[in-house]
């Protein structure tokens, strides 16, 4: 098992965001958290990744390791752990090419960064085009090709993904995913993925969970969740 989560507590002062969650995420597989909005989903990845504490009786482990002993940035540099959060984040004033760069600070393997960036531009060659560009001056379709491939770039033997339809035009959205799809088949990176589009995240992911309002109230393959009644008329339009 690649990433297992057990009994996972967060609470922002008297508001409890998550009570007692547990998931998995084996080698390679996609996986989608969908729920409607505050139902924890975005605290769940930030929880992964460190950037928010947990309460006592959380259990989190990643390749048998015990997540709760690494810090933010060594949960990128060390476990290899990327995280694209909603909004994306990026430097706005720096160009393409710098984020990208900046993206492989804690890289021990400094000679395939070449190689790894002509990775990104082959996935994304809009990016290439604008690499001289400044982030912030890019279109919500570019910024979020940018954010992936920074997350490429950083680390990525696991993904973590949080709303990255958001904003997008179809013909886009669609593409970033196709891209997405093809860094899981060619490099075997495991994908976790929150997503508000429920259809969309269930075509792409091959297991989902759903939240609601801090509470997992099911599991099961994307097949069986969008034959699911409760399913397809509370996320799926009927």
């Amino acid at each position: 098992m690649l990433l297992e989560v057990e009994n996972l507590r967060v609470s922002y002062g008297q508001i409890k965001a998550l009570q007692g969650v547990s998931f998995t995420v084996d080698e390679g597989e996609i996986i989608t958290i969908i729920g409607a909005n505050g139902a924890g989903k975005s605290t769940a990845l930030r929880a992964i990744s460190r950037m928010v504490p947990v309460e006592t009786g959380t259990r989190m482990t990643y390749r048998g390791e015990d997540l709760l002993g690494f810090a933010p940035d060594k949960v990128v540099s060390r476990l290899g752990i990327s995280h694209v959060p909603e909004g994306r984040r990026l430097f706005g004033n720096l160009t393409v090419m710098e984020n990208l760069i900046l993206a492989c600070f804690a890289r021990k393997d400094r000679d395939r960064i070449p190689a790894d960036l002509q990775r990104v531009f082959n996935l994304f060659p809009r990016l290439q085009e604008r690499r001289e560009q400044k982030a912030g001056t890019l279109s919500g379709g570019e910024q979020q090709m940018l954010a992936i491939g920074r997350a490429f770039m950083s680390g990525r033997r696991m993904m973590l993904l949080d709303e990255p339809s958001m904003g997008l035009a179809p013909l886009l959205m669609l593409s970033v995913f196709e891209a997405l799809k093809e860094i899981n088949q060619q490099e075997g990176t495991a994908i976790l993925l929150v997503e508000q589009n429920a259809r969309l995240a269930l075509k792409f992911a091959q297991r989902g969970y759903v939240l609601e309002t801090g509470n997992l109230v099911l599991a099961g393959s994307s097949a069986e969740l969008m034959d699911n009644p409760e399913i397809k008329k509370a996320y799926l339009g009927g």
